[in-house]
C-alpha cells in the first residue's frame, strides 16, 4: 500500500496507460479523481478500477470528471472538485495527449497544430499550475508528467507532438528547481512504444502520411504487443511513492531506465544530468575545439 490515502487526479484518465495508472494507484491504496474528455468512457474506466479493488472499493474513494484540459475553466474546476472530495491533492499524473496531425509540417491543418500543443504542453501547464499552490500549502507533492520518444529524437511527421513533448520535459526540469523548496517533486515518464489509440492512429494514417519507416515500425509494433502497460504504470507508482524521494526533474524511460535502484542512488544523481535534456558539444564527442 505505498500509497495509501494518497489522493491523485489521473488525466487522460479513461483508456490505455491513463486507466492503467489509475488501476496501478488503487491496488496501492490511493483515491482517485480521474479526468477525460469522454464522460461514458470515464464511467466504463472507474467502474474496471472499482472492480479490481473488490471490497476495498467501499474504503476508497474513485470519482471522475469530464474533463477538456486545454480549456482552463474545466482545470480550475477539476482542482476544485478534487478539493471538495478529499480536502488535498497528493499527486497529479499528467497523462492526457494527443498526436496531433500527421504529415508534412508544412501541409498538416494548422489548427490542429495548434491543437496538439493546447492540449500536450498547454494542458500540463494548466493543470500544474492549478495544483502547485495547493501542494505548497501542503508542503509536500508529486507531479508526474508524460513524455516520450517525441522528445529525445527527431519525430519527422509528427511535428506537433514531438515540439509539444520535448517542452513538456524542460518545463519539467526547470520547476523541478523553481519547486524543490516546496517539497514538490516533478518528473518526465518515457513509457516505451505502447499498443495503444494513437497507434492505431498512425496505423489509419498510413505511410504517405506518417512516412513508410514509422509506419513499418507500428505494424510491427501492433504485431508483437509493444510495451506493457504495467511497465509505465509500475514507474507512476514509484514517482508517486515515498520511494522516489529526493528524485526530481527527470525524464525517465519506464522500459529502458533501471529506476527500481534509483533510490540507492539519489545523492549521485542529485550532482548529476543523468536523465535529462542537454545540448551536446564537440568536446563530448571527442572533437577538439578549434577556438
Amino acid at each position: 500500500m505505498k500509497l495509501k490515502d494518497k489522493v491523485a487526479i489521473i488525466t487522460g484518465a479513461n483508456r490505455g496507460l491513463g486507466e492503467a495508472i489509475a488501476q496501478a494507484y488503487a491496488k496501492e491504496g490511493a483515491h482517485l479523481l480521474l479526468a477525460a474528455r469522454e464522460t461514458a468512457l470515464l464511467q466504463t474506466s472507474a467502474g474496471r478500477v472499482a472492480e479490481k479493488l473488490g471490497p476495498r472499493s467501499a474504503e476508497q474513494k474513485i470519482e471522475i470528471l469530464a474533463t477538456d484540459i486545454s480549456k482552463l475553466e474545466d482545470v480550475t474546476a477539476l482542482a476544485n472538485r478534487a478539493l471538495e472530495l478529499f480536502g488535498r491533492i497528493d499527486i497529479l499524473v499528467n497523462n492526457a495527449g494527443v498526436y496531433g496531425p500527421i504529415g508534412f509540417f508544412e501541409e498538416v491543418d494548422w489548427q490542429e497544430w495548434c491543437d496538439a500543443i493546447n492540449i500536450n504542453l498547454f494542458g500540463t501547464v494548466a493543470m500544474t499550475r492549478a495544483v502547485v499552490p495547493i501542494m505548497k500549502k501542503q508542503g509536500s507533492g508529486k507531479i508526474i508528467n508524460l513524455s516520450g520518444g517525441g522528445a529525445t529524437a527527431p519525430l519527422p511527421r509528427f511535428s506537433s507532438y514531438a515540439a509539444s513533448k520535448a517542452a513538456v520535459v524542460r518545463l519539467t526540469e526547470t520547476l523541478a528547481h523553481e519547486l524543490a523548496p516546496f517539497n514538490i517533486e516533478i518528473n518526465a515518464i518515457a513509457p516505451g512504444a505502447l499498443n495503444t489509440r494513437l497507434l492505431e492512429q498512425v496505423i489509419e494514417a498510413g505511410p504517405e502520411q506518417a512516412g513508410e519507416d514509422f509506419y513499418r515500425r507500428s505494424l510491427k509494433q501492433r504485431e508483437e504487443g509493444g510495451a506493457p502497460l504495467e511497465v509505465g504504470s509500475n514507474l507512476a507508482v514509484f514517482l508517486a511513492s515515498a520511494e522516489s524521494d529526493g528524485i526530481s526533474g527527470r525524464l525517465i524511460s519506464a522500459v529502458w531506465d533501471d529506476w527500481k535502484n534509483f533510490p540507492q542512488e539519489v545523492e549521485r544523481l542529485k550532482k548529476s544530468d543523468l536523465f535529462t535534456l542537454r545540448r551536446i558539444v564537440p568536446e563530448d564527442r571527442g572533437w577538439e575545439s578549434k577556438s
